[in-house]
């Protein structure tokens, strides 16, 4: 696997402290699914490459994330967890596998959102957002 940021310890702190302190400032949902969004993704690669302590603090900010928006604890870890076992092996070859983990993530997002809170077409508009600016700042940055 090709190193990329995600694998510098120093940048996964503070991407994970920026996506934190993001959370507990915004107001609406649209930034704090942003970087849920983003936290999938490191919570891919660091479970893949092993770094375990690395995978402990995005689990901790995971945990923050979701206490915010309101979802249950470990949620989203589990939904994160649940896509690394059962989806991501069938696209291992495949070279977009990190956009379809984040596409994957976002359905189940919504499936959740729908069980959890009352789900109207604005939140289907948010998710569609910010799941297109999740593709563009990975494919950037990531």
């Amino acid at each position: 696997m090709v190193r990329n940021s995600i694998d510098n310890p120093v940048f996964l702190i503070f991407l994970l402290i920026f996506a934190v302190s993001i959370n507990f400032l915004a107001s609406t949902h649209f930034l704090v699914i942003l970087f849920a969004g983003v936290l999938s993704t490191t919570f891919y690669r660091t479970l893949k490459q092993k770094y375990y302590y690395s995978f402990a603090a995005v689990i901790i900010a995971f945990l923050l994330i979701e206490l915010n928006m309101g979802l249950k604890p470990f949620s989203l870890s589990l939904l994160s967890y649940f896509l690394y076992l059962f989806i991501i092996p069938r696209y291992e070859q495949n070279q977009l596998n990190i956009f379809l983990y984040i596409i994957f993530f976002y359905i189940g997002l919504g499936i959740m959102w729908y069980i959890f809170f009352n789900f109207d077409s604005f939140f289907s508009y948010i998710l569609i957002i910010n799941l297109f600016i999740d593709l563009i700042l990975v494919g950037i940055f990531l």
